[in-house]
C-alpha cells in the first residue's frame, strides 16, 4: 500500500475495508500473546522514569488488566461500523449529474500524547479503522513500551500485506517535535495533543496544523437540596476512584438549604479522609463549622485540575448559582448534578457549558468505551469539529463527489 500519495493510501483502504478489521484481529491477537513482553518492556520504562508522581505513575504502568483493556478496546472498534465511504446526501441534479457528500479520513493524523502506553494502542485503532495514517509520537518516559506496542502494529500490518507506515512512532528528539509541529514536515491533516495545558498550549501557539484538542478535566458535582445525599456521597466518592484521569471529580458545590446539613458534611468530609483525601479544601462558610477544611486562599483554585488527593467544598445558594461557577472555572470537560428535581436537571444540564453533563450519575462515565465508542482517542473540550468522547466516527471529515457526462455550467 503506498502512502506516499495520501489520495492512493486512501483508495487502497476503501478498496480493502474488510481487511482493516482482520489487522485489527490479528493485532489483538498479538497484544493478547505477547502481554509478558509488553510488561516488561514497560518495566524499563518504569526502572528509567525515577521519582515520578504516583499519579504519573499509573499513567505510565501497564500490568495485565490495562493489557486486557487494549484487547478489549480493539475487538470492540472491530464491531463498529467502518464510516469511511459512507454516502452524507445525494442530490439528482436537474442536468442530470449525481452530486454525492461521502465520509472520507481526515488523512495524516499526528498523535501527541504523554506517559500513557496504552494510547498508542486504543487512539490508533479508532484512527485507522476510519481509514487515517497515524503518527505517533509518546513522551521519552514510555519509548520502550510504545516502541514494542508499535512493533506489534507493524506485525499485524504486514501479515495482511498493508503498509507498516501506516502507523508509525516518531522516535523524536525535542528539536524534531518543535520542527514537526511549526514545519508541517510529515503532512499532517490533524494533531491530537493528549496532555496537560502546557503541551496543548504550546502545540496550539505554534502550528498552522489545525488541532482537535482534548483539554483538562476539573470536573465539578453540584448537589441539590433535594438531593439523595447517599447517592451524592457514591458519585462524589466515585469521581476520585482514580486521580489521574481527566474525567475525575475536583469541586464539590453544596446547597446551602440542605436539611440535616451539619450532619450530611460531616459524614462527606469522614467519607473522603477514608478513601485518603490528604486536601479537602473549604470556603468561608464551611469552615465556620468545619474549620478543620484548608482555606482556599485564592479563587484561582476553582479553577485548578488537581491530579492529586485533593477535593474543594463549597456552598452556593442556588443551581443557577451553581451553573455559574461551573461556567467560570471548569475545563468544559464533565460536570454532575445530583437532584430529585427533573426540571432542575434539566435547566443545570442545558446551562453549564460542558461536554458531557450528568444527572444522578458519575463523570466517571465520559469515556469512549463507555459511550459505546469501542475505544477512544481523546475527549474533545471544543466545539469544532466535534465535543466529548472522540471514537472513529468522529475522525473522520466529508468530502463532494460529483458524476456527469459532459455537462457545462451556462
Amino acid at each position: 500500500m503506498s502512502t506516499t500519495n495520501l489520495h492512493a493510501g486512501e483508495a487502497t483502504l476503501t478498496r480493502q475495508k474488510l481487511d482493516k478489521n482482520q489487522i485489527l484481529r490479528d493485532l489483538a491477537r498479538l497484544i493478547a500473546e505477547h502481554q509478558d513482553d509488553i510488561i516488561q518492556q514497560n518495566q524499563l520504562d518504569l526502572e528509567r522514569a525515577g521519582d515520578l508522581d504516583p499519579t504519573l505513575v499509573d499513567r505510565l504502568k501497564v500490568n495485565e488488566k490495562k493489557v486486557a483493556g487494549m484487547v478489549a478496546a480493539v475487538e470492540n472498534v472491530i464491531r463498529l461500523d467502518d464510516p469511511q465511504g459512507r454516502v452524507l446526501s445525494r442530490y439528482p441534479h436537474p442536468n442530470g449529474m449525481v452530486v454525492e457528500n461521502r465520509v472520507v479520513p481526515f488523512g495524516t493524523i499526528l498523535i501527541i500524547y504523554e506517559s500513557r502506553p496504552d494510547v498508542t494502542i486504543e487512539a490508533a485503532i479508532s484512527a485507522f479503522k476510519a481509514g487515517n495514517k497515524i503518527l505517533l509520537k509518546g513522551g521519552k518516559e514510555a519509548k520502550q513500551s510504545n516502541l514494542y506496542l508499535v512493533q506489534l502494529w507493524h506485525e499485524a500490518l504486514t501479515k495482511n500485506g498493508a503498509d507498516p507506515s501506516y502507523v508509525q512512532y516518531l522516535d523524536f528528539n525535542r528539536e524534531q517535535t518543535q520542527r514537526l509541529i511549526a514545519d508541517n514536515t510529515h503532512r499532517v491533516d490533524l494533531i491530537i495533543p493528549r496532555g496537560g495545558e502546557g503541551l496543548i498550549n504550546y502545540i496550539r501557539n505554534n502550528t498552522s496544523i489545525p488541532l482537535l484538542v482534548s483539554g483538562r478535566g476539573n470536573n465539578f458535582v453540584y448537589v441539590h437540596d433535594d438531593a439523595d445525599f447517599a447517592m451524592a456521597i457514591d458519585l462524589i466518592l466515585n469521581g476520585k476512584q482514580r486521580l489521574s484521569v481527566c474525567n475525575a471529580i475536583d469541586k464539590v458545590l453544596l446547597n446551602k438549604h440542605l436539611p440535616q446539613r451539619e450532619a450530611k458534611l460531616r459524614q462527606l468530609i469522614q467519607r473522603l479522609q477514608d478513601i485518603g483525601m490528604t486536601t479537602i479544601y473549604g470556603d468561608e462558610s464551611l469552615r465556620a463549622d468545619f474549620p478543620q477544611l484548608v482555606p482556599i486562599d485564592s479563587p484561582d483554585l476553582y479553577a485548578e485540575e488537581f491530579l492529586a488527593p485533593k477535593i474543594l467544598l463549597g456552598e452556593v445558594a442556588s443551581v443557577e448559582e451553581a451553573i455559574q461557577l461551573v461556567n467560570d472555572h471548569s475545563g468544559g470537560h464533565s460536570a454532575v448534578i445530583v437532584t430529585a428535581d427533573a426540571d432542575v436537571a434539566a435547566l443545570y444540564q442545558e446551562e453549564v457549558d460542558c461536554a458531557a453533563v450528568y444527572h444522578n450519575a458519575s463523570s466517571r462515565f465520559t469515556d469512549g468505551g463507555e459511550f459505546g465508542f469501542g475505544a477512544e482517542i481523546a475527549i474533545s473540550t471544543q466545539k469544532l469539529h466535534f465535543r466529548g468522547p472522540i471514537g472513529l466516527a468522529q475522525l473522520v471529515t466529508n468530502k463532494w463527489f460529483i458524476s456527469g457526462n459532459g455537462q457545462t455550467r451556462a
